[in-house]
């Protein structure tokens, strides 16, 4: 099981490559992986044979225009991990900080 992180955009679209970012979370969507999008990039969890073809997939319409594509890519490789690490390591940091906060009464 894996955690992947990856961006994916056009570099000759102009200012705005939100049209081209949307075909591509819409992609990810579409796959049925969990999955969760931020303003930096979109994060897909499962195995290396599920994941890598929807980035593909993704990369693969971002170039559609003919762009030239950048793609960044990062992986939290964890074999024998459980499903759901997509949601539970940020629990675990969450927990942590109220954990703090209730020792030191800051908030």
């Amino acid at each position: 099981m894996a955690v992947f992180a990856f961006s994916v955009a056009p570099m000759t679209a102009g200012e705005s490559v939100a049209d081209h970012v949307a075909e591509a979370v819409r992609i990810v969507r579409e796959s049925g992986l969990p999955n969760r999008t931020t303003s930096m990039f979109t994060e897909i969890e499962g195995t290396w044979d599920q994941v890598m073809p929807v980035i593909q997939r993704a990369t693969d319409a971002v170039s559609r225009g003919g762009h030239r594509v950048s793609l960044v890519i990062k992986a939290d490789i964890r074999p024998g991990a459980p499903d759901g690490q997509i949601t539970s390591k940020i629990t675990r940091v969450e927990e942590r900080l109220a954990a703090e906060e209730s020792e030191t009464g800051h908030s």
